[in-house]
This record gives C-alpha cells, structure tokens and sequence, in this order.
C-alpha cells in the first residue's frame, strides 16, 4: 500500500507531510490501533547487546523523526529495536525559517536545514512520562521491549563554550526517562556546532560530561553522533576523546554537506544531505570508524541506508546497529520488517 500513499504525500510540502505521518503515529499509539499495527508490523527477534543494553533487533530509528516524543508509542509498533527521540533542546526554540526540507526525488535524498526546531526538554519529559516511558518500565509499549534513546543538542543561543551547560542539564533530565543519551555535535544547521567536533573543544566539553555523569551517578550510557564530512586527522582525533573520556559508543553519521553527483533542481539548498547519495560516504566512515575504535565501544551506523542489503553490508563491516529515516520516507514502514526478515 505504500507506494500509493507516497504518491499522496509526496504532493504535499515534505514538513507538511511529515507532520500528518507523526500525527498518525501518535494515533498509532491508541488501543486497539497499536496492536494491529503490532500484528502487521511484526518481525522475527534478532537479539543483539551493545553498550549494556539488549536490543530485540539492531534495527533502529533515528532522530530527527519525532523530535518532540509524541508519537514513540505508535512507532515503537513498527517493530524497530529502538528509537531514538529529539534532537531535543534545554529551552523551546522555532528552528530555521520555512521552506527548510527538500525532497531530492531523482537522487531519492533529502535535504534538511531544520536547526533542531522543538518544544524544550520540559515538554518532552511531560510526554515521556504520559507515555509510560519511566525508568524501571521494562514492558514498555508490549512484550518486546524497545530501547529508547534521547538525542541531545544545545540550543542555537548558548555559546559554543557553554554548551556544555546545555548537555549537562538534558542528561540530569532525561537520564532517568531514557536508555541511553546521545550527544549531538554534529548537525550542519546549527551554527558552529561542527567544531565542537575539534580536538580541544570536545576534550572539554567531553570532559565536563564525564565529570558529571561520575558525580551525579549517571548511569546510562552515552553516545557521541558525528558528521560524516570529517578527514583522517578529525575523526581520529574525535574519536580519540570519544575513547579517552569514557564515552559508551559512536554514532556514524549525521548529514552531509556534500553534493557531489546530485540531479535533482534542489542540490543547490543548503542543509544537511541525507538518503541514497549518503551512503558511499557513510561506509567510507563506517570503515575508518571500526578500524580505529578496534572493539572498543559499540558503533551505530546510519546514513544511506535504504535497503535490507544496506543494513546487512553495515552490520557485516562491524556496526552493531543501524538507524534508518529516510528510507522510511521512500520505502515505507515495511522496511523495517524487510531488514530484519533479511537479517
């Protein structure tokens, strides 16, 4: 069925378009309508650890999709082995002015430059909890459970050299409320918040994370997302600190500023480039990024994928997990099922 409800949606505006499919997911989180979408959605189990958690299958959602945690009820149904909620942000912030998402149909890609529009961790927090989402819940959403994570930004304002003060605050919130955090250091759309990816910022703010996480006996592991348009020196130095500070695991990647082979009219919009023309790049970094972690923490890969070859060619380099989003937009929710099916 999906295919004809993509040619209806992909008549609308793409923000218009998936704030109707959020909304629906957020019915989907009603009785009796989550369990049949359970029942259509179901996938064989294929159980996998990384950093401390047991994931149902390594097939993930990544985050931008439902930024503010009102729908995670409805899409935990579609049979992902986690979610991951945000980029969430200490106080509420509007994003980037409109248009701001671009449909590259030709080169089945999307171009965003969203700027982690949101309502605030306060908001969120309220809907995690109304939702069930609470520390100690381990039948959340049905007998398999599903790992959420929280996706953590700083908001467009704070100066770079307090961003800290925003993380640190989002991990005392969300700490109890999510299964692991994510530091995200790595959208194109805020700016400045690539260098955060540099050596000695991220030595600091890394750092100030540990300490806090030590001192307030944070428990939940921590991952760090970063960008796929790093060269050598940059990504061993970000992983470096990544290993160096103790930090649970690495998510690569977020978007690209590239535009190398794109035909659709839209390849001149700036933004983060994400779909089909991400994956070369996303592999390249994959690869770079188990070499020289060596075992060391889990990798989550994400960026491009948008087959179950896609997934199976990640998971066969030495990710543990992967995430998916825009292949959702072009494949469908069944993809999700297909990829597993696959594995």
């Amino acid at each position: 069925m999906y295919p004809a409800a993509r040619s209806l949606l992909f008549q609308l505006d793409p923000e218009i378009a998936h704030h109707l499919t959020l909304q629906l997911m957020r019915i989907g989180g009603m009785q009796p309508i989550n369990t049949i979408l359970q029942m259509m959605y179901s996938a064989p189990p294929k159980p996998v650890e990384a950093f401390g958690l047991t994931f149902k299958n390594p097939v993930g959602l990544a985050a931008g999709y439902d930024k503010d945690g009102i729908a995670v009820r409805g899409l935990s149904a579609l049979g992902f082995g986690h979610i991951e909620v945000g980029t969430v942000t200490p106080r509420p912030q509007p994003g980037n002015p409109k248009p701001r998402v671009f449909r590259l149909v030709d080169d089945e890609a999307v171009i965003n430059r969203m700027g982690f529009p949101g309502k605030g961790m306060d908001y969120v927090s309220r809907q995690l909890l109304a939702s069930g989402n609470v520390e100690g819940s381990a039948s959340r959403y049905g007998p398999r459970f599903t790992v959420y994570g929280l996706n953590l930004g700083k908001n467009k304002d704070t100066p770079l050299e307090e961003a800290a003060s925003d993380y640190i605050m989002l991990m005392r919130t969300f700490a109890p409320l999510a299964d692991y955090l994510t530091i995200n250091i790595s959208s194109p759309n805020t700016i400045g918040l690539r260098r955060l990816q540099g050596r000695e910022m991220l030595e600091t703010l890394l750092g100030e994370i540990n300490t806090e996480r030590r001192t307030s006996h944070i428990t939940r592991p921590i991952l760090v997302k970063l960008a796929p348009d790093l060269i050598d020196d940059e990504l061993d130095d970000a992983l470096g600190v990544i290993l160096d500070t103790g930090m649970d695991g690495v998510i690569a990647t977020n978007t690209t500023l590239a535009r190398e082979g794109l035909r659709s009219t839209h390849r001149e919009e700036t933004g983060g480039l994400s779909g089909s023309p991400l994956r070369v790049r996303s592999e390249a970094m994959l690869e770079r990024v188990v070499r020289r972690v060596d075992g060391r923490v889990s990798i989550v890969s994400v960026g491009g994928i948008m087959s179950p070859e896609d997934a199976k060619r990640r998971l066969d380099m030495g990710a543990t997990l992967v995430q998916i989003y825009t292949g959702l937009i072009y494949r469908g929710p069944g993809l999700v099922r297909e990829i597993i099916k696959a594995l």
